[in-house]
């Protein structure tokens, strides 16, 4: 904590959430939880809890990831897109589960022994077989080969449109229409939103946990899990007319108090922050002037002193209007919080 700039992640509120989720869900048999991004950037050591939590199956981005996680578990771990043919015997060697994107794909690599999950392309349109010809295709290589078929999936894309959703249901259904998907040991469609919003299909036993881990949902009762915390280094007085920072964007009204605070851009906290609030002895303060690779500016008042905390994100609730103040999602403001900033656990 030399830098006094951390986030603080609480490892038994992930487990108690995984199993809140798993309870609320238990038509499925398969709880798979979707660690890429370094667990949301949270960290690999968030693994541990989220199998304590009752996750019986992991997915991840990359080969890259799946190897570091393989060196801490050996429970089954999906890789959710394409591996390059040079590795698939990593890959294999391992017990890394493949995901099959496409005919092309598959012909690349069918004369290698993997086990595989099918990816079915619903209406994102970014991985994913097309149509039912190509998926037959795909089935007939595989059961002439030597490879093990062990799930087949989609992605739910816009869970928030109960029309488009079904419509990506009927569409699943529709290219497997001529597979016997009771054969297929493992069938995973809902992702977060869609886990809590949707009632199970008869055909569907997986569902994949991401986000929802972590305490976001709409209908569970789920706990925060982390905050984003540094402190007040240097307290400025600021007088009416003077400028603070580059370009010198702000420009005091009447005299005020400045807090320089040792996190910036670098640490993910890109200057799109300015003007959002961080939270300091409970009470909001606003971010001013342009934030710096390593520092930023904080409007405060005389209650506040040299070394007290800052909450730069304190919970999913502050998150969430983060993600609205840039414009963008709580997935991204996770994911912006960079490697440079230490990660310390809170195990019980």
């Amino acid at each position: 904590m030399i830098r006094k700039t951390y986030e603080l992640i609480n490892l038994k509120k992930i487990e108690n959430n995984v199993k809140t989720i798993i309870n609320s869900s238990k038509e499925y048999k398969y709880h798979i939880a979707v660690v890429k991004a370094n667990c949301y950037a949270l960290g690999i050591k968030c693994i541990k809890s989220i199998l304590l939590g009752g996750a019986n199956y992991l997915a991840v981005s990359s080969l890259e990831e799946a190897l570091k996680i393989r060196k801490i578990t050996n429970v089954r771990i999906l890789v959710l897109e394409p591996i390059d043919i040079k590795y698939i015997d990593l890959a294999t060697k391992n017990n890394i589960t493949l995901t099959i994107s496409s005919k092309e794909y598959l012909n690349k690599i069918k004369d290698k022994k993997f086990t595989c999950h099918i990816k079915i392309n619903t209406g994102m349109n970014r991985l994913g077989i097309n149509n039912k010809k190509e998926l037959n295709e795909v089935y007939n290589i595989i059961n002439k080969s030597n490879i093990n078929l062990e799930g087949i999936y989609t992605h739910i894309y816009k869970s928030s449109d109960k029309i488009l959703t079904e419509k990506q249901f009927k569409k699943f259904e529709t290219i497997t229409k001529d597979i016997d998907l009771s054969k297929i040991e493992i069938i995973h469609i809902p992702n977060s939103e869609t886990l809590t919003n949707y009632k199970k299909k008869d055909y569907v036993n997986g569902c994949r946990m991401g986000i929802i881990m972590y305490g976001f949902s709409d209908t569970l009762h789920l706990e925060s899990v982390f905050s984003l915390n540094s402190r007040i280094i240097e307290i400025k007085n600021i007088k009416k007319g003077e400028t603070v920072g580059y370009d010198g964007n702000f420009k005091a009204k009447k005299d005020e108090l400045i807090g320089i605070v040792p996190i910036g851009y670098a640490d993910g906290i890109i200057r799109k922050n300015t003007g959002r609030y961080v939270y300091i002895n409970n009470k909001k303060y606003k971010i001013v002037g342009n934030v710096c690779m390593d520092m930023l500016f904080v409007l405060i008042d005389d209650t506040i002193n040299i070394n007290d905390e800052v909450l730069i994100i304190k919970d999913n609730n502050h998150i969430n209007e983060i993600a609205k103040h840039l414009d963008t999602i709580n997935y991204e403001v996770m994911c912006n919080i960079s490697s440079r900033v230490e990660r310390k656990y809170i195990e019980r």
